[in-house]
C-alpha cells in the first residue's frame, strides 16, 4: 500500500508512475478527493468537540433547557459526522489497496512483456545431432508423467509424477532448501498452506486478484489456499515492531502453489508448464530500507546460483514498467532455456517491494533503540519453482536413446544418475 502522505505531499509524482505503469489516474484522483472530503469532515468534528469541552467547562450549576438542546445538537451532529468521517476511510482503503507500487527510478519503461530488458545470459545453448521432444512426449514414454489419470482425478492442468519423476521433484525441493539454509543464509519456514484473507491482503493478492486464488467458502475463519509461500511469509512478522539488529531476515519456504490461472487464457499451457497446483521454493527478506536493492542484486545471485550448479542455462530480464506484478518497485525475471521446446521459460521471479507489504501488514522496525518505528522493505522471489525445472531437465539433458541424465549436483539426492525407460 502507498502512504496517502506521499500522495497528498507528491501527486503529481504518484500520478507519472501510475502513468508509466500504463495506470489511469482515476482512482488517484479520487483518493485525493475522499482525502479532501475527510480532511474537513475531521476539522468539523474537531471544532465540534472542542465547543463541547467549552460548554462543559463554563456550565455552572443546572444547565438551561436551551443548553442542553444545544449540547445534544452538537452530540448528534459529532456522530453524524464521525460516521460519514469513517464511510469516507473505508472507500479511501478500497480504493488505496487496489492501487499498485511505484516503479523504482531504474526500471526501464515500457508497456508490455516485449519491452523488458534482457540483463544478461549464463550458459550456452545445448546442441543437439538427434531429434528431441518436448517434455510431455518424453515423460509419457519413459512413463514418469501421467497426464491422463491426472485430468482424471482432479481436471484439466493436473498431472500425475511417477517413479523416478516424482523423486526427482522431492530431490529439486530438498537440493534447492539445503542450497539456501546451508550456503545462502536463509532460516528454513515450513508455513499453513491455508492463510486467513487479511493475510492475502497483506501480501497484495487481495482484493487485486481475488478471482485467482481458490477459496474454502464454507470456512467461518475465511480460509484461502496459498498461491505462494510469499502469502504466509509476509505476516510472519505482521503488527510487530522489529528491531534494526535484527534486520536482514532471511526466510525459505517450500509449499504448494494453488492458482485459477485465468489469466493465462490464450497462452500455451501445454505439459506441465501452467498447472492450477505446483511446486516452489519462496525466497523472502525483511531488509532495512537503505540496503534493499544490494539484498535484491544478493537474492538474485541466490536463485541464479542454483542454476548454474545445475548447469541449466538461463537469462536475466529486468521488467519494464508496464510488466510489473502489482506489489513490485523492481523485478528481475530468471527464464530458463527449454531445448524440446525450444524457448525461454520463467522459474523466478525476483522483486523489491519496498514498504508496499510492510504497510499492508504493519510491519515496523526501530532504525536505533527509542527512534520512532519506520517500515522496512520486504523482497521475494522464487528459489525455485519447479515445474519449469523439471521441464529443462527433462529437455536439456535427454539422450539420443530416450533417457534422461540427472545432473551431477543431484544425484546424491536422486539416488540414480539417469532416469530410463518404463519398465514393463
Amino acid at each position: 500500500m502507498l502512504s496517502i502522505q506521499l500522495i497528498r505531499q507528491s501527486p503529481d509524482v504518484v500520478r507519472a508512475a501510475m502513468a508509466r505503469r500504463g495506470e489511469s489516474p482515476e482512482a488517484l484522483d479520487r483518493i485525493l478527493t475522499l482525502d479532501q472530503e475527510w480532511r474537513r469532515v475531521t476539522h468539523d468534528v474537531e471544532e465540534l468537540k472542542a465547543e463541547q469541552n467549552r460548554f462543559s467547562k463554563d456550565l455552572k450549576g443546572k444547565p438551561s433547557p436551551e443548553t442542553l438542546d444545544r449540547m445534544r445538537g452538537i452530540s448528534d451532529r459529532v456522530k453524524t459526522l464521525e460516521d460519514q468521517s469513517r464511510e469516507i476511510e473505508a472507500k479511501q482503503e478500497t480504493l488505496m489497496l487496489n492501487l499498485p507500487n511505484l516503479p523504482h527510478e531504474s526500471v526501464p519503461y515500457g508497456t508490455s512483456s516485449e519491452d523488458n530488458k534482457t540483463v544478461r545470459q549464463v550458459g550456452e545453448l545445448p546442441g543437439f545431432t538427434y531429434n528431441l521432444m518436448p517434455h510431455w512426449e518424453l515423460g509419457e514414454k519413459l512413463g514418469i508423467i501421467d497426464f491422463e489419470r491426472g485430468q482424471r482425478i482432479s481436471g484439466s492442468r493436473f498431472y500425475i509424477l511417477k517413479g523416478q519423476a516424482a523423486r526427482l521433484q522431492r530431490a529439486l525441493i530438498t537440493f534447492f532448501l539445503d542450497e539456501h539454509t546451508k550456503k545462502h543464509g536463509y532460516t528454513e519456514i515450513y508455513p499453513p498452506f491455508m492463510v486467513k484473507g487479511k493475510v492475502l491482503q497483506a501480501s497484495g493478492q487481495l482484493p487485486k486478484f481475488a478471482e485467482n486464488l481458490y477459496r474454502d467458502t464454507e470456512d467461518a475463519d475465511d480460509k484461502w489456499f496459498v498461491p505462494t509461500a510469499e502469502v504466509p511469509l509476509t505476516s510472519m512478522h505482521a503488527d510487530e515492531i522489529l528491531e534494526a539488529s535484527q534486520l536482514p531476515i532471511n526466510y525459505v519456504a517450500y509449499t504448494p502453489c494453488f492458482r485459477k490461472e485465468k489469466m493465462s487464457a490464450g497462452k500455451d499451457i501445454r505439459g506441465l508448464k501452467r498447472g492450477h497446483q505446483f511446486d516452489k521454493v519462496e525466497m523472502y527478506k525483511f531488509v532495512e530500507p537503505s540496503t534493499s536493492y544490494a539484498e535484491l542484486e544478493s537474492m538474485l545471485k541466490d536463485a541464479t546460483s542454483l542454476l548454474e550448479t545445475l548447469g541449466i542455462p538461463y537469462r536475466i530480464l529486468s521488467l519494464c514498467s508496464g510488466d510489473l506484478g502489482f506489489a513490485a518497485a523492481k523485478t528481475y525475471d530468471i527464464e530458463v532455456w527449454a531445448a524440446g521446446l525450444g524457448e525461454w521459460l520463467e522459474v523466478s521471479s525476483v522483486s523489491n517491494v519496498g514498504d508496499f507489504q510492510s504497510r499492508r501488514a504493519n510491519i515496523r522496525y526501530r532504525p536505533k533503540p527509542g527512534a520512532r518505528p519506520e517500515y522496512p522493505h520486504t523482497l521475494n522471489g522464487s528459489g525455485l519453482a519447479l515445474p519449469r525445472v523439471m521441464i529443462a531437465i527433462l529437455e536439456n539433458f535427454q539422450q539420443a536413446d530416450g533417457s534422461v541424465l540427472i545432473p551431477e549436483a543431484l544425484r546424491p539426492y536422486t539416488g540414480f544418475d539417469r532416469i530410463g525407460p518404463a519398465s514393463k
